[in-house]
C-alpha cells in the first residue's frame, strides 16, 4: 500500500524541479539564520546565489555530527526558540549529545514520511500497532506513534523493555503489528518461546517494524520464521529527524528515500568524492524541508548505495540498500575491513547457535585479535564436545572463508550475552582502552 501518491509516485522531473526549488530555499536559510553555516560558506567561496541546481549540492560543505556537538545546545537552529516546539536529543555517550529541535511543520513533516514508512510496512487505520520503540529523548517512540495516529491505527506506546508484558499485550490486544529493534524482535521470539506461546497460533502478529540498529537479510528470515511475519527494515538519524527518512515496501528490495525531504548522496568516505549510482559509500543526507535545524550534506557514517531503477510497487522515490554498518564502525583488524554484519551474515545461518552475538578486539604482542562469542542453542549446549568442536570448527572455517582471516570462536553458555532493549551492542574493541 501507498500512503501519499502525489509524493511517492511523482516524476523524476517534477521530483527534481521540487527538491531544487527546496534546495535553493534551505540554502539561503541556513546562511541567514546559522552562525557556522554562513562561516562554513563564506570559507568556502560559496554564497546561497551560486546554488541553482541540484548540480551545485557538491560546491557546499559538508556538516559533521562534530559540528552539532560544537554548537550545543541550540546554536545550529534556524528557527527561534519560541517557533521550536519539541527538542530530542541523542545519548551523548561520547560527549555532548546532538540536540535537535522541532517546529510544528517539522512535527507534521515527521508524522508523514511515518505514516508513508508504517503503511508500507502493513499497517493501516484498522492496526493495532505495538510501539516498543523507546520513548523519551530518543526519537524512535514518539516518531512511529506520530505516524501510526496520523494513519488512524490504533497505537499501543508500551516503549522498549518489559518483555513479558509486552508479549501479554500482543496476546491480549490482539496486536497486528510491532514497531522495535530488530534485535529486541528475536528476543521476543525467545521469550515467547520459554513462556510456550506460538505466534502463528496464539497471536494476531503479521508485521514488524524495525530499525535503529543495521541487521542483515539473514537476521530478517529469522524474525520472519521464528515471529510467523513480515519484517520490513526502516532507517532514520536523530539529526535529521528520527525514523522516517527511508523505509521498506512490501517487495524488500532496498529502502525507498522520501526524497522531497530528503536529498541523498553517497560519497568515498576518505576523500569526499561523491559516487556514482550503484556505488557503496557513505551516505549524506541535505535535508531540504527542516525549519528547526537544517542540515546541508550531513555525513551520516552509513555505508549503502543508492538505485534509481523502478521499483515494482510504483513509487519513483530512489532506494538505498539496507546499511551493512557505519564508516566509523568498521573495524580494521590486521588490515583487513570487518564490519559486524558480515559476521552476522555467517553466524545466522547455523541452527546450532541463537542470534546472540560479541566481537571482542584486542592487541597482543601488537598483533590484532578478533574472538567472536556466540551463544549455543539449549540443545548444543547439552550435546557432546564433539558436536560443540565441530560447530566451532564450522564457523570459524566460514568466517576465514569470508574475510580472509583468523577468529576464536567462543561458544557460550546460552543467555551468556546481553541483551538489549535497544540497540544491540555487537563490538568491544579493548584496542581503545
Amino acid at each position: 500500500m501507498i500512503w501519499n501518491e502525489k509524493c511517492e509516485c511523482m516524476s523524476r522531473e517534477e521530483l527534481t524541479a521540487l527538491q531544487t526549488e527546496r534546495l535553493k530555499k534551505l540554502v539561503k536559510t541556513s546562511y541567514e539564520n546559522v552562525g557556522y553555516y554562513r562561516k562554513k560558506m563564506d570559507d568556502a567561496g560559496v554564497t546561497p546565489d551560486d546554488i541553482q541546481s541540484l548540480e551545485d549540492l557538491t560546491k557546499l560543505p559538508f556538516t559533521l555530527k562534530d559540528d552539532l556537538r560544537d554548537n550545543y545546545p541550540f546554536k545550529a537552529f534556524a528557527a527561534p526558540m519560541t517557533d521550536i516546539v519539541r527538542l530530542h536529543a541523542s545519548s551523548g555517550t561520547t560527549g555532548k549529545p546532538t540536540v535537535v529541535g522541532y517546529t510544528r511543520n517539522d512535527i507534521e513533516t515527521w508524522s508523514e514520511v511515518m505514516a508513508r514508512t508504517l503503511t508500507a510496512g502493513g499497517v493501516t487505520k484498522d492496526s493495532v500497532m505495538q510501539n516498543a520503540y523507546g520513548y523519551g529523548l530518543f526519537t524512535g517512540g514518539l516518531g512511529a506513534h506520530y505516524g501510526g495516529e496520523k494513519i488512524g491505527a490504533a497505537v499501543i506506546p508500551i516503549s522498549g523493555g518489559n518483555t513479558e508484558k509486552q508479549i501479554m499485550l500482543l496476546k491480549d490486544f490482539g496486536s497486528h503489528a510491532i514497531s522495535c529493534t530488530p534485535s529486541y524482535a528475536l528476543y521476543l521470539a525467545e521469550v515467547m518461546k520459554e513462556m510456550g506461546i506460538d505466534p502463528r497460533k496464539d497471536l494476531q502478529l503479521k508485521f514488524g517494524i524495525f530499525g535503529a540498529e543495521p541487521w542483515t537479510h539473514e537476521m530478517r528470515e529469522q524474525i520472519e520464521e521464528k515471529l510467523g511475519i513480515r519484517a520490513t527494515d526502516i532507517y532514520g538519524l536523530s539529526e535529521i529527524i528520527g525514523p522516517g527518512v527511508a523505509f521498506e515496501c512490501e517487495y524488500q528490495d532496498g529502502l525507498h528515500i522520501n526524497e522531497d525531504h530528503f536529498l541523498p548522496e553517497i560519497i568515498n568516505p576518505d576523500t569526499g568524492e561523491v559516487l556514482p549510482e550503484g556505488s557503496k559509500g557513505e551516505l549524506v543526507i541535505t535535508t531540504i524541508t527542516k525549519e528547526g535545524i537544517p542540515l546541508v550534506r550531513y555525513r551520516t557514517r552509513d555505508v549503502t548505495s543508492l538505485r534509481y531503477d523502478a521499483c515494482q510497487c510504483g513509487r519513483t522515490l530512489v532506494r538505498m540498500e539496507k546499511v551493512m554498518g557505519r564508516s566509523d564502525d568498521m573495524l580494521i583488524i590486521r588490515g583487513v575491513n570487518v564490519f559486524p554484519s558480515q559476521v552476522e551474515s555467517v553466524l545466522v545461518k547455523f541452527e546450532e547457535i541463537e542470534p546472540h552475538y560479541l566481537l571482542v578486539v584486542d592487541r597482543i604482542n601488537n598483533l590484532d585479535t578478533l574472538e567472536i562469542w556466540v551463544e549455543m542453542s539449549d540443545e548444543l549446549f547439552s550435546d557432546e564436545v564433539k558436536a560443540v568442536e565441530s560447530v566451532r570448527a564450522r564457523i570459524g572455517e566460514q568466517i576465514h572463508s569470508l574475510l580472509g582471516l583468523h577468529a576464536k570462536i567462543k561458544l557460550v553458555e546460552p543467555k551468556t550475552i546481553e541483551r538489549s532493549m535497544g540497540k544491540a551492542k555487537r563490538v568491544v574493541d579493548n584496542r581503545k582502552l
